[in-house]
């Protein structure tokens, strides 16, 4: 109590006594400067106390007045630093110990990991205002990061979050950068990747032999590795930078040689380059900008961004020409701005000698390979493909491609989730045990998730290939490593020679593995993603390329009622045979001359798939589908649209996967809005077998009204929106019946046919307006990308129920 004098009478007044509170802060909340911010917040609370990292988290102790712990309780989550993301806070009252001051410790490494690593963010505003400022000692330096963005997943060796636990080990901090470090009131206060040009890291540029490339590259005599690298790039060089999550190749986008080069060099075939402008003013002329993709194109993550192409390019002034070989036949850019203050350089600064505006930026990997981050092996894996290496000697931990993402419905969509969403979590709905999913064999991710959260992996590749297969390895074990998940049930496709299952199969050790049937696993995904818990059955529509069914077809045109316990396959396309499996999937006019006779339309020259067939190729193979030699039915919807895309004459041979598909997109987008009416399948009652459906959807009437507007002259682009609208009827019909069946009202829509986003938006249109709730993925991508969230979950519900 204290005393005083009131008009002459003593008074008394109570004093409140000091309390302790332990609060454990759980989420991205480490490498994101959440420990200054603590101690910034305790400070001008006037609490006294600590906070440090550690397994959990970030653990803080604070001392002082209740109504003080109260503020900062609240405080601690409503106002956290732009990179966090706070998932928990959990708060207990412990005894006061009388502490003088506020103070951060040294991280404990005690128990398992729990805490959330932060992905790789892109260069924020303060550290890009120095970067250009001449003034500024790190005018310039393309290491330049803070507290607020920099390397994080791609450097971290283990957890907690600390300098010695990341590639920045090997990198001693200068005196300057030690006390902006050890200052709170820094913005690089407990910055680990913190670097300037005194401490490195540092850039190196080293030149081909372009007449014998035999010979091991030099290192160039310039003294400015960038300025070097910019002349190269304008003189028409293709150049492999080593960026965050691995080595791009690099050249001029406006230089068509280069780009011809380039593709040449990659065996790209037709498939799109991705680009990097140097600013938005510089593409606004070539695609469409909405709100959604600015914030996309300029925020903290900063992936390729799949744009829709103007029909006729705007003439602008001053503006940057681009090379029509970046993306032959597609009907968008993937445009990315810079991320990194070597990316910024690599375009220019103001003041900067002249140089390309627009750069390719593709994966610096040869052709099914994953993407290279070692030094020496970029020099020896990519001296037939570059020039020039600008490299630099902060090691990559983990590889992490570029995500690619697009607007749909005023949405992201993930295409590709890669760098600056791995390895944030996805929150489940139900609870898992500790649990490894091996993913799929295209576009692998594999997940590993327990209790409510699930941790994917960055983009690995397709596991056709043993350097795919050894980064899928290295990627499983550091995913253990910062997320302290030590799997005890794994989870693989069903499929029998899956590289992914078969890897899973030989790592048991004595853990159950569960098989999950791939369509399944898509529709598990799009619900898990939606936070449905248990007993919230949905009619899943999975379309997709490829799938092994339960009868061992191949399965991809599949209406599914299905919950995380299990699935009841209600309708299907018709199975038309397969003919020479891969061999068909690159010739779509094989596929067509299949699903032509499935419908019993004569094979007549008059038709574009029929014209494309070499005479021997279409004797062989009329005589293989008539014998049924090598043909395994399938009811793909990827594959429907391969032989619609050769039947209208728009694509006849795939360079790359889905590209019969994406060029007949890209045909319908260029059909007036008023098509006329769609075409329509034919549904029809079939009877329910050990894998048959209720319904089948046959094809045959369609491909018949093809054929008809063929010989009547219509526009492939009309054609090609027709079957756009049909396929989008077909789902609304199916669903329509499987509400009348099964009371089911929720849709979910999956499958790498629905990342098609004319098809996707149509179909949820029409879903909508009949009364359904429709699922669309956000979070992870419809393809296989997405694949092993849903065979985490399904295969923790298997194995529950089995110990049961």
């Amino acid at each position: 109590m204290t005393t005083g004098q009131v008009g002459g009478v003593t008074a008394t007044a109570p004093v409140t006594a000091a309390a302790r509170r332990r609060i454990t802060v759980r989420g991205v909340v480490q490498g994101v400067g959440f420990r200054p911010f603590v101690h910034t917040l305790a400070q001008e609370l006037g609490l006294t106390g600590h906070v440090t990292n550690t397994g959990e988290g970030v653990v803080t102790e604070v001392e002082g007045a209740p109504a003080a712990l109260a503020r900062f309780a609240r405080r601690i989550s409503a106002e956290a630093p732009p990179l966090a993301v706070v998932e928990a806070v959990d708060g207990a009252d412990i005894a006061p110990t009388g502490d003088a001051g506020f103070r951060i410790l040294p991280s404990r490494a005690d128990g398992l990991s729990r805490t959330l690593v932060s992905p790789d963010a892109a260069t924020c505003d303060a550290c890009l205002a120095e970067l250009t400022d001449p003034a500024d000692r790190r005018h310039r330096h393309p290491f330049l990061t803070c507290t607020h963005c920099g390397p994080r997943f791609t450097i971290v060796t283990a957890v907690p979050y600390d300098r010695a636990l990341t590639t920045m080990d090997r990198f001693p901090m200068c005196p300057r950068c030690a006390r902006e470090y050890a200052d709170p009131a820094d913005r690089r206060f407990h910055a680990q990747p913190i670097a300037c040009h005194d401490c490195g890291p540092r850039l190196r540029l080293l030149t081909a032999d372009v007449a014998d490339r035999t010979r091991p590259p030099r290192p160039a005599p310039g003294p400015d590795p960038v300025a070097d690298t910019r002349r190269l790039l304008a003189d028409g060089a293709i150049v492999a930078v080593k960026g965050l999550g691995g080595y791009h190749l690099v050249c001029d986008a406006s230089d068509d040689e280069a780009v011809a080069l380039l593709r040449r060099r990659k065996a790209r075939g037709d498939k799109p380059f991705a680009l990097m402008a140097r600013h938005l003013a510089d593409i606004g002329h070539l695609v469409r900008l909405g709100a959604e993709e600015r914030a996309l194109l300029t925020g903290p993550v900063r992936p390729i961004v799949l744009l829709r192409r103007l029909p006729a390019p705007a003439p602008a002034p001053d503006a940057p020409v681009l090379s029509a070989a970046v993306a032959p036949g597609s009907p968008d850019l993937g445009v990315m701005l810079p991320y990194t203050p070597l990316h910024h350089l690599l375009l220019g600064l103001p003041g900067d000698p002249p140089g390309p505006r627009l750069l390719v930026m593709t994966s610096g990997n040869v052709a099914g390979e994953p993407i290279v981050t070692d030094d020496d092996e970029a020099v020896a894996r990519l001296a037939h493909l570059a020039d020039a290496w600008l490299t630099h000697d902060r090691p990559i931990r983990i590889p992490c491609d570029d995500s690619v993402v697009r607007i749909s419905d005023g949405e992201p969509l993930l295409v590709r989730r890669s760098r600056g969403y791995a390895p944030m979590p996805v929150a489940l709905p139900v609870p898992v045990q500790p649990a490894l999913a091996a993913g799929g064999d295209l576009k692998n991710v594999l997940c590993l998730a327990e209790g409510h959260r699930a941790w994917l992996s960055a983009h690995i590749g397709d596991m056709d290939d043993l350097a795919t297969q050894l980064a899928f390895e290295r990627a499983e074990a550091h995913l253990e490593t910062v997320t302290g998940v030590r799997p005890r049930l794994l989870a693989a496709d069903r499929h029998p020679g899956y590289r992914s299952g078969q890897w899973a199969q030989r790592h048991t050790d004595g853990r159950p593995l569960v098989r999950v049937q791939h369509h399944h696993a898509h529709i598990a995904a799009a619900m898990a993603e939606h936070g449905l818990h248990d007993g919230h059955p949905v009619i899943g529509v999975a379309f997709d390329g490829t799938g092994y069914g339960d009868d061992h077809a191949v399965w991809g045109g599949e209406i599914l009622l299905a919950d995380y316990d299990g699935y009841r396959r209600f309708g299907q396309l018709a199975y038309v045979p397969l003919p020479g499996g891969d061999t068909t999937v690159r010739r779509p006019y094989r596929m067509a001359l299949a699903h032509l006779r499935a419908a019993g339309i004569d094979w007549s020259e008059d038709l574009p798939p029929v014209a494309a067939c070499p005479p021997e190729e279409r004797r062989l193979l009329a005589r293989q589908l008539e014998r049924h030699l090598n043909c395994v039915p399938t009811s793909s919807m990827g594959r429907l649209f391969d032989a619609v895309s050769s039947l209208a004459g728009i694509c006849h041979q795939a360079g790359y996967e889905a590209q019969a598909a994406v060029a007949l997109e890209a045909a319908a987008l260029a059909a007036d809005e008023d098509h006329g009416p769609g075409y329509a399948f034919a549904l029809r009652a079939a009877p329910t077998g050990e894998a048959g459906a209720d319904t089948v959807a046959d094809p045959a009437p369609v491909l018949t009204a093809v054929v008809a507007d063929l010989r009547a002259r219509t526009a492939p682009a009309l054609i090609a929106a027709r079957f756009h609208t049909a396929v989008a009827d077909l789902v609304r019909r199916g669903c329509v019946l499987a509400r009348e069946r099964a009371g089911l009202t929720t849709v979910a829509l999956t499958g790498g046919v629905f990342a098609n986003t004319l098809l996707a938006e149509a179909t949820a249109r029409l879903l909508r307006q009949d009364g359904f709730t429709v699922l669309r993925h956000r979070r992870v991508p419809p393809n296989d990308g997405g694949l092993a969230l849903g065979q985490i979950v399904v295969a923790a519900r298997t194995a529950g129920a089995a110990a049961r």
